[in-house]
Order: C-alpha cells, then structure tokens, then sequence
C-alpha cells in the first residue's frame, strides 16, 4: 500500500453518508417552507395549446415533432449509455477525468448533451400555437 493513499473504506463512506443525511434536511427543510408551483387541475374542456412536456422531457418532444423516427437513435443512446461501464476495452491504472484515451468519447458526449439544451430550448421559448415555430419577443 502506497503511504500517499488514505483508504477509503471507514473515512469515504462516512463522508457520504453524512453529506447524504445533510442534503436530506436541507431539502426537507426547503420542501417545508418553499410551496410547489403546482398547476390548476387538468380541465379537458380548457386544454392549452400547444401542450408542452416537462423541462426535462422537452428535448424529446422536439426531437419528434421533426420526425417520429428520430426517438430511435434516443432510445439506441440510452442503451449505450447503460451499456457503457462493461463496453471499456481497458481498465485504466488511475482515474483520470476526461483522459487522452476517451477523448473521442468526451467530445461526442458534450455535442450530445449540447444538441439535447438547444432542443430544450427551443422547445421552452421558440414554440407557439400548434407548435408552430415563433419568437419569442
């Protein structure tokens, strides 16, 4: 055992365990004193047009308005993503935070996650009546 290192077992976990009991209160705390912006009840009779999926989903609705097929290579980046931690070819000797040997990686995950916050976007503020494309000022 290299005298550089600090084991990780008693020192980390406790760590974590005491981060995770912390943010709970803090969020039980938040949740307690901040109301949820909740919606009126669905009203059939009143739909709002366009209807709009949640934040976090939008990127996919917009992605589909263009063309229904497109939810294919989504669902294909979800399997691979949860492929991922058996699909390394190497076991690496050290972690290393974006190393030389997945560059390419890095670099196709970012414009992912780059294309899915522009979808958002344009989906949250450039999308009026009938998900028709409007400005939005």
């Amino acid at each position: 055992m290299n005298r550089n290192y600090v084991k990780s077992s008693p020192v980390f976990f406790r760590l974590i365990i005491r981060a995770f009991w912390i943010s709970a209160a803090v969020m039980l705390v938040l949740a307690w004193f901040i109301p949820a912006p909740l919606q009126q009840p669905a009203d059939l009779a009143v739909v709002p047009n366009p209807v709009k999926s949640a934040w976090f989903l939008l990127w996919i609705q917009e992605l589909i308005s263009y063309r229904i097929w497109l939810i294919y290579p989504v669902l294909l980046a979800a399997l691979l993503f949860t492929l991922l931690p058996w699909l390394q070819r190497s076991s690496p000797e050290r972690a290393v935070w974006f190393g030389r040997t997945q560059r390419s990686l890095s670099a196709v995950v970012l414009c992912g996650f780059l294309v899915m916050v522009a979808l958002t976007i344009v989906g949250l503020f450039f999308r009026g009546e009938n998900w028709a494309f409007v400005l939005p000022f």
